[in-house]
């Protein structure tokens, strides 16, 4: 049984329509990326995962239940940081966690765990506006990980940052999750870049322009890290720049 599945889905906007008939499945333990041209829909199905969406027709599920509404196994991390500026980096972490019951005492001890967990003990009471946009987006990513999900939906996470900044930030997060340092196990990653998807992903998935099917299927058989320099990483590049 496929941990997350998209089964035959439509969803349309106005007379638009983004998905007719488009199923795809996600294995427990992959690292999926999403790859396609803009308005294909991949954010809106990242959003269906997460419980954000419903399809018109067609059903998505986790485990072989439909996804009815935003679940505890699975966070979602935006393209921007969507932090509240009046709130302190420890306490935009620990929010998520107060809303689900814990208190706020130890949300806030959960929350300085996950900022040390990504690179930044010293700035827990540092508000957004006195972070650097790589460092409010290591906030984002310790909020996702510290309701501890089983699933990581990430839209994009990387694609406003400077090339070193995203560079290390994109392989910290494959080392959390290939090393299994969190409870996250598995990952759905939107991409515009096809050697940020061969460079993190052991699946990448195609999608064809609106209404989006799916294009391509690859597997990415390389060890981590990856060498991008190496023959093997050329070929996989090539290979999915041939269905781009």
């Amino acid at each position: 049984m496929a941990l997350l599945e998209a089964e035959k889905i439509k969803k349309t906007y106005g007379r638009v329509v983004v998905f007719n008939d488009l199923s795809l499945a996600v294995e427990q333990g992959e690292f999926l990326a999403l790859l396609g041209p803009s308005g294909c829909g991949k954010s809106t199905l990242l959003r269906m995962f997460a419980g954000l969406e419903k399809p018109d027709e067609g059903v998505v599920k986790f485990r072989g239940e439909p996804i009815t509404g935003p679940r505890r196994e699975i966070a979602l991390m935006f393209q921007s940081p969507t932090l509240l500026p009046w709130k302190t980096a420890m306490d935009n972490v620990a929010l998520p966690l107060v809303a689900r019951g814990v208190s706020w005492k130890e949300a806030r001890e959960a929350a300085a765990r996950y900022l040390a967990f990504v690179g930044l003990s010293g700035f827990e009471e540092a508000y957004p506006s006195q972070l650097s946009g790589g460092m409010q987006q290591r906030v984002a990513l310790a909020r996702a990980l510290a309701v501890e999900p089983e699933v990581l939906l990430l839209d994009e996470p990387f694609s406003a940052l400077d090339p070193l900044t995203a560079e290390s930030l994109r392989a910290e997060l494959v080392r959390l999750w290939h090393d299994n340092l969190t409870t996250v196990h598995t990952v759905v990653m939107v991409t515009h870049s096809v050697d940020e998807a061969v460079y993190v992903a052991n699946r990448v998935v195609v999608l064809s322009t609106r209404p989006a099917k799916v294009v391509a299927d690859v597997r990415i058989d390389l060890p981590y890290p990856r060498n991008r320099k190496s023959p093997d990483f050329q070929r996989y590049l090539d290979q999915v720049y041939s269905y781009i």
